[in-house]
């Protein structure tokens, strides 16, 4: 009996599977965080189960956080010192869901293509200057079912992809969520193409953001392939439309099925308290 509850006990203390792999979202702010403190933090996230973390930006703007001497190149050399595998962000335009909503056809087109060239210039400037191992490569750029719902657009960003992918020496990595514009089936299926490219393909689950009803996202998840990831949202959306957002810590829901599965964003994860702010 006593080494049955001893089993109990180890079972419940064990690491979430999720948290193998997690996504964290580098802020300015964050430059407060001291050195022993990012120490402390990817100790206590390898302790949690961590193995891989998604960096999901490398420059955001104008910002690049210091470049190869600053705090987020400094703290993920400390992250590998660990033993975290990285998969690094390129670069990240603020404006670019805004672009999104402006632009279609070839405008949108000529759009993607140029924040392509953004991030090989700054996957070229981590090569030769950054120093980092990395596992793989995130492109910030979410896609959607909304902005990419033309078959014609989708089909011009397959060909962009693949020949940015082409360029890489590692594999890439990006994400996508629906916002209830194509069928589950059809956006599995583009997803599924996606992947063919070689891709690592990530399905973020939105239970975070809420912006499609349970069943309906429930739906979407039940239609993909096994070869796209789930990003398990670990917050829930507490600011409303027009606010500026806002967010609690949530459990993910964890599912166990065939799909690779990782946890947005470290920043909510109950051992990230007190280092990285969520305000």
């Amino acid at each position: 009996m006593r080494s049955f509850l001893a089993l109990c006990l180890l079972i419940l203390w064990l690491p979430a599977q999720a948290d193998q792999r997690l996504f964290y979202q580098p802020l300015n702010r964050d430059a407060n965080v001291t050195p022993a403190q990012w120490q402390n933090l990817w100790r206590a996230t390898v302790a949690q189960g961590g193995k891989t973390l998604i960096v999901q930006w490398s420059a955001y703007g104008d910002s690049d956080f210091g470049g190869s001497e600053g705090w987020l190149a400094g703290s993920l050399r400390e992250a590998r010192a660990q033993g975290l595998e990285l998969v690094l962000g390129l670069y990240m335009d603020p404006a670019y869901y805004q672009r999104l909503e402006q632009l279609d056809g070839e405008g949108l087109n000529s759009y993607f293509k140029a924040q392509l060239g953004r991030s090989l210039t700054q996957y070229q400037q981590l090569k030769a200057e950054w120093a980092l191992p990395v596992a793989g490569w995130y492109l910030p750029m979410e896609l959607d079912d909304l902005h990419f719902r033309d078959p014609a657009r989708r089909d011009a960003l397959h060909t962009q992809l693949q020949a940015f992918n082409r360029q890489l020496d590692k594999p890439l990595h990006i994400s996508a969520f629906s916002a209830g514009q194509l069928s589950p089936r059809v956006n599995g299926a583009w997803l599924e193409q996606l992947a063919s490219l070689g891709l690592n393909v990530w399905w973020q689950d939105g239970a975070g953001t809420g912006r499609l009803a349970p069943l309906v996202r429930q739906g979407y998840e039940q239609a993909l392939p096994c070869r796209v990831g789930i990003v398990r949202e670990a917050f829930r959306q507490v600011s409303k439309p027009g606010q500026a957002f806002r967010a609690e810590p949530a459990q993910p829901a964890l599912s166990g099925d065939c799909h690779a599965e990782a946890v947005f964003a470290l920043r909510y994860r109950p051992w990230a308290r007190g280092t990285l702010s969520i305000d």
